[in-house]
């Protein structure tokens, strides 16, 4: 029976096993965001002031690594077209899977970290979190520069995107599952069930990266007969140019001429700024704008679709990218973010219904547009490798930089809405005290009825002016952004032109 079940996996499309490294991602991931903090908090007991240096180190860490890391892998691919060796992409697409293949079993390892005390528990929160981020990012980055390397064409990308967004809707019923097993007071359970989770993302990224492997050793088997056959062909050319290595300074001085990149990075900095403002402020939103007006399993049921519905409608919205493009597809839905916050502020905050639908849908629509960005990243490395004629696209290296630009969105987010809750109403969500106690502290005149509207209304507005401020900035400069049409395809004809022309080159030798 093994034989068979083998063989079926072996022909399974390279699309499916590309997308199904999400799905072992997912599993592990989902869990560490919804009970790393509590855990360290309620069950290690983290002092504040350990916890905040160890949140504070892994910013910074979690902005840096991402380009260094893309750096340390792409640098490379930076030369010019005119060096005499050149790289094959399988050989560059095997690169990545030896990396995912090293790198996806160590993230689950580093996941396993967090669930075990065994070090004081500011110490193992810094390390804990640093190891498992920068696992976690050399999974992405090759994750996602391989987007880049398997496809050109918009309509091949859009499926491996297609796939990444099934399993990850799958994997995010690992989020469910553990409700199941969560208990601060007994902690035996939840462990053996992130073992088991461990174990299953292990088996599956040694699986999967076995069977891409396979599919393209074969491939630059073939290359490396025929480069060894003209090898002397090539030592007999005395006047063929060395290759020149690009510094960083000088790879940065290109991205600074890259106007799409610029304009790109800027759009990106203020999704991400909205994603992570959805997912800091959506528990607070449920609990002062619906919790007295909605059962606890309509509350549970919302944020139980915040986590699948973005996965399950980027399948919607892929299909949709296939028949109008991925620029047109975001363009609309800023238009459409932007009018539901402008229907929304005009309907107030006592339409439960319509409230209960905006808060769902601002963070479904939020998290589906980050998650079609990767496809625009991808043009971009189309774009930078026919503009400045790379040896082979820097997909690694350009997914780093976006994401050092993008990342202090994720700083930014809890900052900024914090001040504006605290600016407004005087509420700090801080306090450990519960909201009844620090009402019955404020001075006897103020009574607990007045203080509530303050607050809901207070949040209200957050709600609906964040998205409106957001959708503004990002329309214009997405307005700015020239990578599609015509533009978009005479660089994917060129990119498309230029690698085919180096393999028939070496093939008429």
């Amino acid at each position: 029976m093994g034989l068979p079940l083998l063989g079926c996996l072996v022909n399974l499309p390279t699309a499916v096993i590309y997308g199904s490294l999400t799905l072992f991602v997912s599993i592990l991931h989902n869990v560490f965001l919804l009970y790393y903090v509590d855990t360290f908090v309620s069950v290690y007991k983290i002092d504040k002031l350990s916890f905040w240096i160890g949140e504070t180190v892994f910013l910074i860490w979690n902005s840096l690594n991402d380009p260094l890391f893309g750096w340390l892998s792409d640098r490379v691919f930076l030369s010019t077209q005119q060096s005499g060796a050149e790289i094959s992409s399988p050989e560059v697409i095997l690169k990545r899977l030896k990396a995912l293949s090293r790198n996806g079993p160590l993230f689950a390892i580093s996941f396993l970290a967090f669930w075990v005390s065994w070090a004081h528990p500011g110490l193992q929160f810094l390390l804990c979190l640093c190891l498992y981020d920068s696992f976690l990012t050399m999974v992405d980055l090759n994750h996602n520069a391989l987007l880049a390397d398997l496809a050109v064409s918009a309509k091949d990308r859009t499926s491996l995107n297609f796939y990444c967004s099934l399993f990850s809707a799958i994997g995010s019923l690992s989020v469910f599952m553990s409700y199941a097993v969560w208990n601060k007071e007994d902690f035996f359970s939840f462990r053996i069930f992130c073992v088991v989770l461990a174990l299953c993302s292990v088996a599956g990224f040694t699986l999967a990266t076995w069977l891409l492997r396979q599919r393209f050793e074969t491939e630059v088997k073939v290359k490396w007969d025929q480069a060894s056959t003209l090898k002397e062909l090539y030592i007999e050319q005395p006047s063929a140019p060395l290759e020149k290595r690009i510094t960083l300074g000088e790879y940065l001085k290109q991205l600074s001429r890259h106007r799409n990149f610029l304009w790109f990075v800027c759009m990106n900095l203020v999704q991400v700024f909205h994603c992570h403002f959805n997912s800091n402020f959506f528990p607070l939103f449920l609990e002062h704008l619906l919790s007295d007006r909605i059962s606890l399993s309509t509350g549970s049921f919302l944020l139980g679709i915040s986590y699948i519905a973005p996965h399950l409608n980027n399948l919607y919205f892929l299909s949709l990218c296939q028949r109008w493009g991925v620029y047109a597809v975001v363009r609309g839905l800023f238009f459409l973010k932007l009018a539901l916050s402008i229907i929304m502020l005009l309907a107030g905050p006592d339409q439960v219904h319509l409230l209960c639908i905006f808060i769902a849908s601002n963070r479904v629509f939020t998290e589906g547009t980050c998650k079609l960005l990767n496809l625009v990243v991808t043009d971009l490395v189309d774009e930078d490798f026919v503009l400045n004629r790379r040896k082979q696209a820097a997909s690694a290296l350009l997914f780093g930089m976006v994401a050092l630009v993008t990342k202090p969105g994720q700083t930014f987010a809890p900052l900024i809405g914090t001040w504006l809750l605290c600016t407004y109403t005087g509420y700090d969500i801080f306090q450990r005290a519960p909201l009844s106690n620090v009402v019955s502290a404020q001075p006897k005149l103020a009574s607990n009825a007045a203080w509530a509207p303050t607050l809901r209304q207070g949040c209200f507005y957050l709600l609906v002016f964040i998205p409106i401020t957001c959708a503004l900035l990002q329309l214009l400069t997405w307005s700015q952004f020239s990578l599609h049409g015509r533009r978009l395809q005479t660089v994917k004809s060129q990119r498309q032109s230029l690698t085919q022309s180096r393999s028939q080159e070496i093939k008429m030798i």
